[in-house]
């Protein structure tokens, strides 16, 4: 057998609330490893309870990079992401470590283990304006016809209500005369120039959304409410792309006297579901990944066991035995 001599990279992800956080902590533990965050909103300071971000205490001592480094008002998207979780590999490299992709943002890990290339077709700055324009001045499902009539497969994947990503979309096609959905086909085409071994954790759909529904409610209880208060008091609105995140964006309309609270919740809950299920979606269409069920492991602690086997396989090797202190955390 010949020995792959490129550079190990292991991806952990699958949708909202499926358990992808214990579970890269414990494999980092396992094979020396450093975690990098796939998450379009954990980047965000002040943004805790909303993006279910890691605690330093859930992190056990693991480093974990691209999280809670940007400023709510900043603007945060896949070329920087790109670009940070390049520096953060070059890091976890020379320390003879292993990275770990974890997060559920499915074009930033394409974008890094595919190495795209975001140079081709640069910004053209009066459409932008033109088509930002359009979108503040309400023709959201307007903008989103005329992508579904030019680029019908990106469409049917873009919800309306992601402007940016409408935005981004039309933009391509207005440039180049191609779809962007071609183009990216294009591109995860691109061979790997990683070790890459691709994860992907599933649940039964029923459990799956009721996980999603707990994790709603214990957001509340732990104050989503008082903190998106408390980032309308920092100057956040919705205008901003950290505050058009599941949760923000739900309890601003709250706050702002669009809807009861008992509505934000219910909108919240919805919206995080179909999420969840457009998330499925892109990982069903990437190549060479391994779906993991967790219906199919006893315990945590198996599907780990599991997991480290699969590693070994690829030439990625544990550093360190299992030990009795990995312990499974529930959502």
């Amino acid at each position: 057998m010949i020995e792959d001599t490129r550079p190990p990279l292991i991806v952990l992800t699958g949708p909202t609330a499926v358990g992808k956080t214990a579970l890269s902590i414990d494999l980092a533990k396992a094979i020396r490893g450093e975690i990098i965050s796939a998450d379009s909103m954990q980047v965000y300071k002040y943004m805790d309870i909303g993006s279910a971000k890691v605690t330093p205490e859930e992190m056990q001592g693991v480093p974990h990079y691209l999280i809670d480094y940007c400023e709510p008002w900043e603007e945060f998207h896949v070329v920087r992401f790109q670009q940070d979780a390049r520096a953060a590999l070059r890091q976890i490299y020379s320390h003879g470590n292993i990275p770990i992709i974890a997060g559920g943002t499915g074009f930033y890990i394409q974008a890094l283990t595919r190495e795209i290339d975001f140079t081709s077709h640069g910004e053209d700055s009066s459409l932008r304006k033109e088509l930002e324009r359009r979108m503040e001045a309400g023709e959201e499902e307007a903008l989103h016809r005329e992508l579904a009539a030019v680029d019908p497969a990106s469409a049917q994947i873009i919800h309306p209500a992601n402007h940016k990503r409408v935005i981004r979309a039309l933009e391509y096609y207005y440039q180049s005369g191609e779809p962007i959905s071609e183009h990216n086909k294009a591109e995860r085409e691109r061979p790997t120039p990683y070790n890459l071994l691709y994860l992907v954790l599933n649940r039964d759909r029923e459990e799956l959304y009721r996980r999603i529904d707990l994790r709603v409610d214990q957001m509340l209880e732990a104050g989503l409410v008082e903190e998106v208060q408390r980032l309308k008091e920092m100057g956040c609105h919705r205008g901003m792309i950290s505050m058009q995140g599941l949760g923000y964006k739900e309890i601003l309309s709250y706050l702002e006297g669009e809807c009861t609270l008992e509505e934000a919740v219910r909108v919240l809950k919805r919206d995080t579901r179909h999420f969840a299920k457009r998330q499925l979606t892109w990982f069903r269409r990437e190549g060479e990944v391994i779906w993991l069920n967790w219906e199919e492991y006893p315990t945590h602690e198996k599907m780990l066991e599991h997991i480290l086997d699969l590693c070994r396989s690829h030439s990625i090797e544990a550093r360190v035995p299992l030990t009795a202190e990995m312990k499974s955390n529930q959502v």
